[in-house]
């Protein structure tokens, strides 16, 4: 049983978030919607799961907005994953660095390969670094380009 759950403060737009990650994350469902009225009256909030993490959403206003101090991390496998998550997670946001892209929310999310963690932990410290190094010259992560970087190329 799920104990921790993120809730995410939105400002009148949790019907539309709900929507945008449920069509992303193949495989979720939305569990609950409360409306402010009747059926077709604005959702106040609702509960989400997207690949089994639970997620609670309030339209509560303008008061708060999200920033990259709180992000979610995506891990996958393939550059064919990462190129899918990261060109919707983007579309209509923004990309950042290191594998960092902010939706059109303004929530962050962190799309990494394994490779990335794999490769930077390698006890030879000079093939480490130069994964490091090419990281940090990333947006988007390229797992070809970490393992040139790893293989000194």
């Amino acid at each position: 049983m799920q104990t921790i759950t993120p809730f995410l403060w939105f400002d009148g737009k949790v019907e539309e978030a709900m929507t945008f990650y449920i069509s992303i994350f193949k495989g979720s469902k939305v569990e609950n919607v409360s409306r402010m009225g009747g059926p077709d009256a604005p959702v106040m909030s609702a509960t989400f799961e997207l690949l089994g993490q639970r997620f609670h959403a309030l339209n509560a206003g303008p008061q708060f907005s999200f920033t990259p101090a709180i992000s979610f991390f995506i891990s996958v496998e393939t550059q064919e994953e990462v190129d899918y998550y990261w060109t919707r997670l983007s579309a209509g946001g923004g990309e950042e660095q290191c594998g960092w892209v902010k939706d059109q929310f303004g929530l962050s999310w962190q799309v990494i390969p394994e490779a990335l963690g794999r490769l930077m932990g390698d006890p030879d410290q000079e093939k480490a670094g130069r994964v490091v190094q090419a990281m940090l010259g990333m947006k988007k992560i390229d797992v070809a380009g970490l393992q040139k970087a790893y293989d000194g190329q």
